[in-house]
This record gives C-alpha cells, sequence and structure tokens, in this order.
C-alpha cells in the first residue's frame, strides 16, 4: 500500500485547505466526468459543494486516517470495495433514498448507494481478433493466444475490486492461480483503462479485460474508433456488475445537504447525465431514455452479469497483496 499512501500525503496536505463550501465531497470520480453534474446541483438548490478529487483507493485512505476530524460530508467513490472499506464511516441514509435503488445496488445496512452502474466487459480490436478467438469464460484469458496481446490497468480500481469478487466467487487460491496466469502471458501493462482502449487502437495490444463505458466516450468523438466490446458467456463472474456509490459520513455536520445531494443523483436530470454522457447504466431507470450504439446496452449486460452480493468486496488491501504476489505490480 505504500504507492497509495505516497498519494495520500498530498491529498492530507491539500486537506489543511479552509473549507468555504456548505458540502465538502471526497470524489474518487474524475472532475471532467461529475463536474457538470455537481455544478447543475447547485444551480438548482443553491448548495454550493467543494470538492477534493483524488483516487478513490487514497481518498479511502485518508478518511480512515482523518476519522472523526475529516471535513469531508460525503465520499463519493469509483468502485464497491473502497465503499465497503469505508463503510464503518458512514451514517445510515434514509429509506426513502434507499428505496429509490433496487437492493442489489446499495449496501444491505443502506450506509452508501449506488449511483450509477457499469459492466466489466471485453474490449478488442476487431481488426486482429477474431470473435471465435474471444475468451469465453474469465478463466479463459490466461490462454497463452493472448500472449503478449492482453493489455492490463493492475492498479485501477475496478481490476481490483474485480479480483476481489472473485476471491469471494472462487478462493484466495484460485483468484492468485489466474492473476499468475495473466502474468505469465505477459501482459502489455497501462495506466488505466483509458489507456487500454487506446493502446488497442494503436495497435499495441489486441484486448483486454475493462468498464464497459469508456467505449462511449471515444465513439462519440470517434465513430470510427476500431475497438470492438463483448461479454462472457452469460452468468460469468467476468461479467460482473458493478457500481459507483456514495455514502454520508457519520461524523458530517451537514447531513441534510449532503442527503440532498444523493438524492439529486438519484433524480433523473443526474440519471440521464450519467447514461447519455458518461455512458454508464442508470441506477433507478426512471424515465431514463437509453444510449444506442455505444457497447453494451444495460440489457445485454444484464443478461450476462452472475448473480453476486456487491457487499462482499470489502478487502482492497489483501487483494492488492494478491496482485502483487502474482508478479503483476
Amino acid at each position: 500500500m505504500n504507492f497509495l499512501r505516497n498519494s495520500v500525503v498530498a491529498l492530507t496536505a491539500f486537506a489543511a485547505t479552509p473549507m468555504l463550501a456548505d458540502v465538502t465531497l471526497y470524489s474518487g470520480r474524475g472532475e471532467t466526468l461529475v463536474a457538470p453534474i455537481i455544478e447543475r446541483f447547485t444551480a438548482e438548490t443553491g448548495i454550493n459543494v467543494n470538492v477534493r478529487y483524488g483516487g478513490t483507493a487514497e481518498l479511502a485512505i485518508l478518511l480512515d486516517e482523518e476519522g472523526d476530524r475529516s471535513p469531508a460530508d460525503l465520499f463519493w467513490a469509483q468502485d464497491v470495495a473502497a465503499l465497503g472499506v469505508t463503510k464503518p464511516l458512514f451514517a445510515e441514509m434514509p429509506g426513502e433514498t434507499l428505496e429509490r435503488v433496487d437492493s442489489v445496488y446499495r449496501d444491505a445496512d443502506g450506509r452508501w448507494i449506488g449511483i450509477s452502474g457499469r459492466s466489466r466487459a471485453v474490449i478488442y480490436s476487431p481488426e486482429r481478433v477474431e470473435e471465435g478467438e474471444l475468451p469465453a469464460t474469465l478463466a479463459d484469458l490466461t490462454d497463452e493466444r493472448f500472449t503478449g496481446r492482453m493489455a492490463l490497468a493492475p492498479t485501477n480500481g475496478s481490476f481490483i475490486a474485480h479480483v476481489a469478487a472473485l476471491r469471494e466467487a472462487t478462493s484466495d487460491e484460485y483468484a492468485l492461480e489466474w492473476l499468475q496466469g495473466l502474468a505469465a502471458i505477459e501482459p502489455v501493462i497501462v495506466s488505466n483503462n483509458t489507456a487500454g482502449y487506446q493502446a488497442i487502437a494503436d495497435g499495441e495490444a489486441d484486448i483486454m479485460l475493462t468498464n464497459n463505458y469508456y467505449l462511449g466516450r471515444f465513439l462519440a468523438s470517434d465513430p470510427d474508433f476500431p475497438v470492438a466490446q463483448a461479454t462472457f458467456e452469460a452468468g460469468d463472474i467476468g461479467n460482473l456488475m458493478m457500481v459507483a456509490g456514495i455514502g454520508v459520513l457519520e461524523s458530517s455536520e451537514n447531513k441534510d445537504d449532503a442527503v440532498a445531494f444523493v438524492d439529486f443523483l438519484l433524480g433523473q436530470t443526474a440519471q440521464q447525465y450519467f447514461t447519455g454522457n458518461v455512458y454508464e447504466f442508470p441506477v433507478t431507470g426512471e424515465g431514463i431514455v437509453p444510449v444506442q450504439g455505444r457497447g453494451l446496452t444495460y440489457q445485454q449486460a444484464t443478461d450476462a452479469a452472475p448473480e453476486f452480493d456487491l457487499n462482499l468486496i470489502v478487502d482492497m488491501e489483501g487483494t492488492l497483496e494478491l496482485i502483487r504476489e502474482s508478479g503483476l505490480l
């Protein structure tokens, strides 16, 4: 965890900055993705939001170190693993807020709630990978036919959460064997999912396990972007559905405004924004116009998804140790 804790040092320094906002949000979601909808919230409610952006894992560690002294009212995490780690610091949300989302997209104890969904998926070069060559299962990704051809972002939060889910669905021994299989095929290491998509487009890799929504962004700016998307066979753990979610800190002195922000994110305006602009899946589905022609649809993703309790994804540090043991870090 040293590389994460080193990043926290910089975040902690920023934490000393005086706060003038009505609510303070720690956001593991990127500024370019969520700033427009945060500004819309302020315009509609008059509630100012001071946002501290950072990596989801780093912010989770910062919150743990700050404890009750944290200036944060809310933590918006990129993945469920960080939400599980931070769960003891969250207050229970009101029932009327929780009821807006299916139980599969929120904490069983009501301490965090999903805001938008995404599916894990296979992306590939349709020019260099035949459809018949695509892996049928997550296990198939370690096949030697993908040696030197697969892009991998081993420090990406969604990848770490996915490995944590694999540990729960199988065992630590199986997950380690799978990770060692990936290391054995000598993947092309990339910094994040965006870099992985670009590596395939540039011919540096042919295939990758990643999140679905990035393809929509690339296709929006380049309809001929040379990357395609596919699922594993229905029910396979490779098709895991995950959420970006949010929690209100128990230490917050602005809980009413913080909950108002959460309710806004679950409203039609924000849900349509996540669907039409970020290319993620809505978690409420009320009156949301779906996006077509931008990769997997919500129906395709849910049809392929395995049954899995997202609340089980909690051991981020143990999963990082396993990834390190495999030789991928």
